[in-house]
């Protein structure tokens, strides 16, 4: 079970560092469109564009990250309230929960993709970009924050199985 622990969270921390990569290129972009138009007056005609892609990768890519450091907004509250095994078996309840909406979720994003490279889609801008491929980013940062989720429901089942604190 800690093989698969470690796992999960190695993959989080890779998406992590490819996430901080789209956001600093993203930087680069935006800063490369504004000194353009304030002293060419002249555009790349991508920055918005590619910066929306940009925005849905390093959401994705960041969301398995953010939940192994409990960057998670959680409700906890009412957990402090409950006796201690009540709470840890109601965090399990919920990560299983959520595990399997974001399993959900994975499934028609792998479903969306695979129907924009059937159908050829293309943004409806100047770039004409295939959609496969700011999409694709999405699908791996979704898998890789999916494989956190699993990681976060074998964390906290060892939690209730040894009394430690909910993680």
């Amino acid at each position: 079970m800690n093989k698969i622990i470690v796992f999960t969270e190695a993959v989080s921390d890779w998406a992590a560092r490819v996430s901080a990569v789209i956001l600093g290129a993203m930087t680069v972009l935006v800063l490369l469109e504004i000194l353009l138009w304030n002293t060419l007056e002249k555009t790349t005609l991508i920055a918005d564009e590619y910066s929306a892609y940009g925005l849905a990768a390093i959401i994705f890519m960041g969301g398995g990250y953010c939940l192994k450091e409990k960057g998670h907004i959680r409700i906890t509250l009412v957990l402090s309230l409950l006796p201690e095994k009540l709470a840890q078996v109601i965090t399990f309840l919920a990560t299983v929960a959520t595990t399997l909406f974001m399993g959900y979720l994975w499934w028609y994003l792998l479903k969306m993709v695979g129907a924009t490279i059937r159908y050829h889609s293309t943004s409806g801008t100047l770039t004409n970009t295939p959609l496969w491929i700011p999409q694709s980013l999405m699908l791996i940062g979704a898998a890789c924050f999916l494989l956190q989720f699993i990681g976060m429901c074998f964390k906290t089942y060892a939690a209730i199985k040894s009394g430690e604190e909910v993680v």
